[in-house]
C-alpha cells in the first residue's frame, strides 16, 4: 500500500498528471482533459467549468501489487491552505516542476513544507516536450534553490556517484571502477528516499504519456509503506466536503486502530460523541464504495462527523507519526466585507459558517457596526470560487466589498495584566500575565513557572488551552503574535471555581496588558518573483523600491531576453500591480508571490479589524457570552 499525494505550482500540469497515473494503471478508460472539464479529480462544477483545481481529490490505483491512494491538491496560491492541508494524509509526495519555469515561488514553499513534516518525495520535471524546455537547467535550480539532495534517475553515472558517498561499501566499489551492482544501488536509493536524504527526479511529459510509468515504478519502490501502528485508534481528518447526496463528508488518514461503522467518536471542542454512519473507500471516480471499517493506513470518507474540521484528531493524538503545525499552513492575508442584499444578512452568515467548517481560515465573523459578514480570504480566485459556491449550493447572489490588509500586532515593550473573574458566582479565576516582545517569525511563546501547590496543573492546563483565544483578537482586532506570554500569578478556590473560569479570564487578563497602549501592528511582506522580458527589468526594480521592496537576487538568460527578479515587497504596495505589471509588458510580464512574514507597520498605518466576537474589555457581556447568554459564544469565532 502507498499513500502519496501530488503537489505543485499552478499550472505545472498536476491535474494531468494525475489523470495519466491513473490511465497507465488501468483505473480509468480514458485520460480527461483539464480545457475540457472532464479530469476525474476535477469534480466540483466550479472546477470543470474554470479548469482549476479547488479542492484535494482522492483516487485509488494499482500498480505491480500496490495499491496507490493518489491525492491532487490544488495548485493556485489561493487555496495554499487547502493544498497544505493535504499533508495530514500521505506517507510520500510527488512535486511537480515546469521543464520550462522551473523552481517557482509556489514549489519552494511547498517543499519546505514537506521537509517540515519530515515526508519523503519524489520530483517529476514535466513538460519536456515544450519549447524551451531544459531540464538540467531545472535540475540545477532545484539543487541550487531547494535541495543538494536532488538526484537523475535519468542518469545512471550520478546516481552511482551520489549514492557512493552514502555508502562506504559503495564508495569502495565506486574508487576502484567497478561496474555498479543495480540491486545495491536500489536498496541504498530506496533507504536514503524514505530517510530524506535522497530526493529521486524524474522527468517526462504528462500531456503526451512520456515518463508516466517510471514515476509509477518510483512510487511503488521508494515511497514508504504506511506504517499499521497500534491497536489504539489515531486518525486525523484531512478535509471536509459536501455532497448532494451523502452530506457532509470528512476525509479521514487512519495512522493506528480502525475506524468501524456505528462507532462513536469524541470531537475536540465538542460535549456530545459524534456516530459514524457510513464509511466509503476512495476509488478513481470520487464516489467512493462502503465499506464496514477503515484500517491503519488507509484513506476513506466518513459520514456522521458533524463538528469535525480539517485538523482534527481522532483517537489519541500521541499515537499520529508526524504533526503539521497548523502555525504553517497559508495564512489569509486579506480580509473583505460581503453582502447577499437586505434580507438576507442572516442566511448569508450561517452559509459562510458552514463553509468556514470545511475551510476554517475564513475566519468568519459579524461585524455588528456595519452590519457586515466579514471574512479571511487569500485573492481574487478564491472570491469568485466563493461567489459560485454560495450561488449554487444556498440560491444566494453574493457581492464583495474591497480587500482590506490582515495585519497582525504585537508588544513593543514588557506589559502586565491582571483579572480577577469572581463574579457572578458561582466562578473564580485569578491571573497575572506578562507578555514580552519577541523577535520578528518567533510565533508565540508560553511559560508558566507555577508549582501545583500555587495553582493545581489541571487549571495551568486550561490556561495554556486558552492561549490561542486570547491572543485571537488585539487592541486592533488581529491577532497577536511574536510574544512571550508568562504566568505571574493564579489563584482559584476550592468550591467556587468552574471547570472553564481560567479559559474565560485569560483573554480578559491579556486585554487588560494590551490595553495598556504598547502595541505594534505588523504588516505582511511577500516573497515576489518576476519573469519579465529583458527590457523592462530597470522599470519594474525601480517599481520595487517605490514600494517599500528589497531586491534580493536577480538573473538573465544569456541572450538578455527574459530576466528573473526575487523580492520581498510589503502587500500593501502590491495589491494591484499585477494589473500595472500585465498592462506594461503587454501580458509577457508575470509574477508569482507567498507570505515571507511580518514586519512592522508604518507609524502611518491606523488600520483596525471588526472583531468577531466580543470584546473581553467589555467584561460584562463577555462574561454573559462566556456563558452562552448571548448569541455567538466567544470559543469559535
Amino acid at each position: 500500500m502507498r499513500n502519496i499525494a501530488i503537489f505543485a505550482h499552478v499550472d505545472a500540469g498536476k491535474t494531468t498528471l494525475s489523470e495519466q497515473l491513473l490511465s497507465r494503471a488501468g483505473a480509468i478508460r480514458t485520460v480527461g482533459k483539464v480545457d475540457a472539464g472532464t479530469a476525474h479529480t476535477d469534480r466540483l462544477p466550479i472546477e470543470r467549468r474554470r479548469g482549476i483545481s479547488v479542492q484535494s481529490a482522492g483516487a485509488v490505483l494499482r500498480w505491480k501489487n500496490e495499491e496507490i491512494t493518489l491525492i491532487d491538491t490544488p495548485g493556485h496560491s489561493d487555496f495554499a491552505a487547502e493544498t497544505e492541508r493535504a499533508l495530514f494524509a500521505p506517507d510520500g509526495a510527488v512535486l511537480l516542476l515546469s521543464a520550462v519555469e522551473g523552481v517557482q515561488s509556489r514549489t519552494e514553499s511547498l517543499f519546505d513544507a514537506l521537509k517540515k513534516a519530515n515526508m519523503p518525495a519524489l520530483m517529476f520535471i514535466n513538460k519536456t516536450d515544450r519549447e524551451g524546455a531544459d531540464r538540467d537547467r531545472v535540475l540545477d535550480d532545484i539543487r541550487s534553490l531547494m535541495t543538494e539532495d536532488a538526484v537523475p534517475l535519468w542518469d545512471e553515472d550520478a546516481l552511482y556517484a551520489f549514492l557512493a558517498e552514502r555508502d562506504d561499501d559503495l564508495m569502495e566499489a565506486y574508487l576502484d571502477g567497478a561496474a555498479p551492482d543495480k540491486e545495491k544501488l536500489r536498496r541504498i536509493l530506496i533507504r536514503e528516499t524514505r530517510a530524506l536524504r535522497a530526493y529521486p527526479v524524474l522527468s517526462g511529459s504528462a500531456l503526451r504519456g512520456e515518463g508516466i510509468e517510471d514515476l509509477l515504478d518510483a512510487v511503488a519502490e521508494l515511497l514508504p509503506p504506511p506504517d499499521k501502528g497500534s491497536e489504539s485508534l489515531a486518525a486525523r481528518v484531512f478535509a471536509v466536503s459536501k455532497d448532494d447526496k451523502m452530506g457532509r463528508i470528512a476525509h479521514v488518514r487512519v495512522f493506528s486502530g480502525a475506524l468501524h461503522t456505528r462507532d462513536a467518536l469524541k470531537i475536540a471542542g465538542l460535549d456530545e460523541e459524534r456516530k459514524i454512519t457510513q464509511l466509503r473507500r476512495y476509488t478513481a471516480d470520487g464516489k467512493g464504495e462502503d465499506t464496514q471499517a477503515l484500517h491503519a493506513g488507509e484513506i476513506g470518507m466518513v459520514m456522521g462527523l458533524d463538528g469535525a474540521v480539517p485538523g482534527t484528531v481522532l483517537g489519541d493524538e500521541a499515537l499520529l507519526p508526524r504533526a503539521v503545525d497548523r502555525e504553517s499552513l497559508s495564512a489569509p492575508t486579506l480580509q473583505v466585507s460581503a453582502s447577499a442584499g437586505k434580507g438576507r444578512e442572516h442566511a448569508l452568515y450561517r452559509a459562510f459558517l458552514e463553509l468556514e467548517s470545511e475551510d476554517p481560515l475564513l475566519q468568519v465573523g459579524y461585524d455588528s457596526v456595519r452590519g457586515e459578514t466579514v471574512l479571511s480570504v487569500m485573492g481574487e480566485i478564491q472570491l469568485e470560487i466563493l461567489t459560485d459556491t454560495l450561488k449554487s449550493r444556498y440560491g444566494l447572489d453574493v457581492t464583495f466589498g474591497e480587500a482590506r490588509i490582515l495585519y497582525r500586532e504585537t508588544v513593543s515593550a514588557p506589559v502586565e495584566g491582571f483579572v480577577a473573574y469572581l463574579a457572578p458566582k458561582p466562578c473564580w479565576a485569578v491571573i497575572r500575565v506578562l507578555l514580552e516582545p519577541l523577535p520578528r517569525g518567533s510565533g508565540v511563546q508560553f511559560v508558566c513557572p507555577l508549582t501545583p501547590k500555587q495553582l493545581p496543573i489541571r487549571y495551568q492546563r486550561q490556561i495554556e488551552n486558552a492561549v490561542p483565544l486570547a491572543l485571537k483578537q488585539g487592541v486592533f482586532g488581529y491577532e497577536v503574535t511574536d510574544v512571550k506570554m508568562t504566568i505571574l500569578y493564579g489563584e482559584h478556590h476550592e468550591i467556587h471555581t468552574h471547570p472553564l473560569d481560567f479559559i474565560v479570564a485569560l483573554p480578559m487578563a491579556v486585554m487588560d496588558a494590551l490595553d495598556k497602549g504598547h502595541n505594534q501592528r505588523l504588516e505582511p511582506v511577500m516573497t515576489v518573483d518576476f519573469l519579465l522580458p529583458g527590457q523592462f527589468l530597470g522599470r519594474v526594480m525601480s517599481d520595487v523600491e517605490k514600494m517599500r521592496g528589497k531586491v534580493q537576487e536577480v538573473s538573465r538568460t544569456a541572450d538578455d531576453r527574459r530576466a528573473r527578479m526575487h523580492c520581498l515587497i510589503p502587500m500593501a504596495e502590491m495589491l494591484h500591480y499585477g494589473e500595472d505589471l500585465r498592462r506594461m509588458t503587454g501580458g509577457q510580464g508575470g509574477m508569482t508571490m507567498r507570505l515571507h512574514g511580518y514586519q512592522d507597520a508604518p507609524d502611518s498605518c491606523t488600520e483596525t479589524c471588526p472583531r468577531r466576537s466580543v470584546d473581553p474589555r467589555d467584561t460584562s457581556k463577555y462574561i454573559l457570552a462566556a456563558r452562552s447568554a448571548l448569541e455567538g459564544g466567544i470559543y469559535d469565532r
